[in-house]
């Protein structure tokens, strides 16, 4: 029994094996192979009876491992092994922290919690207009009514949901040399957060991995649409093995009309671009959040290293260049801090798209 198959990275499993036999038995003698990103934390062993407690590292699709267990008659001289298989759980990364939801210009037409340029029932005013007949009375605006002597109401913004879709770039994962931090890891965390955010304020939100195999999930809506987004994607990692051979067009249905894309990128890989002029093709409004790849270190007083690290930092900075003279805003996460930090400066102002 293996409970729960379902967590979150750092929960902890556990696992009871029931051990069942005919006669005497002198002990019980487990052997654990664990999977990768599987640690064991405690082990303990009855005459009918094995329990492990296992903590899930990383997040991924992980194969929990194979446990031998031995079983002596009395004597010590006959052993019976039967192995058992684990099977396989799911790890769900932990969302990173994110409460800002920028909006693009046009919204569709559908209620939300975002205010929209277009005039209607919400509840931020924007302005006031003479009276029309069949107005609420309670709406009028008494100062300007008494200033320009005719009837003036309360003019209001309307409230409209978003389409919003995570697009996520496995195409490889690039491990920082000084902190070991993994660009994939901060790449799903910093993805799971802005889909929580979106979600909780009534928003459609659906996901696109592209590296491989292109996995998509059109966007939906509702707190328990997160787990079917996460999941989606937890193919990317399994057993430490991911592909990156190849590249497909998006499909259509993955990319609503007028969908804000969130690009998440360490920009290590060239072939990202040609993605991002997909979506730019469809005129979708799109914020690239660049997660940080770490730079490689030079060996001190190696001058070819070192021009080597200036030449890098050049290809990133034309990168970041050429994204932004094409229109599409660029944002820079950096781990340990909340995601809102990122997103602010696009708080500003609305998101533009591009053009067919």
């Amino acid at each position: 029994m293996v409970e729960p198959r379902r967590c979150f990275e750092g929960e902890r499993v556990a696992v009871r094996i029931e051990v069942s036999y005919e006669g005497g038995t002198g002990r019980v003698d487990p052997g654990v192979a664990l999977g990768h990103g599987i640690r064991l934390d405690h082990l303990a062993v009855g005459p009918h009876r094995v329990e492990l407690v296992m903590t899930a590292q990383r997040w991924g699709r992980w194969a929990l491992g194979t446990v031998d267990v031995d079983v002596y008659d009395l004597g010590g001289l006959a052993r019976r092994t039967v192995r058992v298989d684990l099977g396989e759980i799911a790890v769900f990364p932990l969302p990173g922290h994110a409460g800002l939801t920028p909006v693009p210009v046009r919204l569709p037409q559908r209620l939300g919690e975002h205010t929209a340029a277009q005039r209607g029932e919400g509840v931020e005013v924007t302005g006031v207009h003479p009276y029309v007949r069949g107005e609420r009375q309670r709406r009028i605006h008494w100062p300007a009514t008494t200033r320009r002597g005719t009837l003036q109401v309360h003019q209001f913004a309307a409230e409209r949901a978003a389409d919003t879709v995570v697009l996520l770039d496995v195409l490889a994962d690039v491990v920082d040399p000084v902190t070991g931090a993994s660009s994939l890891d901060e790449t799903l965390r910093a993805a799971a957060g802005l889909v929580r955010a979106y979600l909780r304020t009534h928003d459609r939100v659906g996901v696109v991995s592209v590296g491989g195999a292109t996995r998509w999930l059109q966007p939906g809506s509702g707190q328990g649409y997160f787990y079917r987004i996460v999941e989606s994607v937890l193919e990317v990692r399994k057993d430490r093995a991911y592909r990156s051979e190849g590249l497909d067009r998006l499909p259509p249905p993955a990319l609503p009309r007028g969908a804000l894309v969130y690009v998440l990128t360490p920009l290590a890989d060239q072939r990202i671009l040609g993605i991002l002029h997909q979506v730019r093709g469809r005129a979708n409004p799109m914020v690239v959040v660049e997660i940080p790849a770490g730079e490689p270190v030079p060996e001190p007083g190696d001058t070819e290293d070192e021009l080597a690290l200036r030449l890098w930092r050049a290809d990133r900075d034309a990168m970041r260049f050429a994204l932004v003279e094409h229109g599409i805003a660029v944002v820079a996460h950096r781990p340990g801090r909340t995601l809102d930090l990122a997103l602010a400066p696009l708080l500003r102002t609305r998101v533009h798209g591009g053009t067919r």
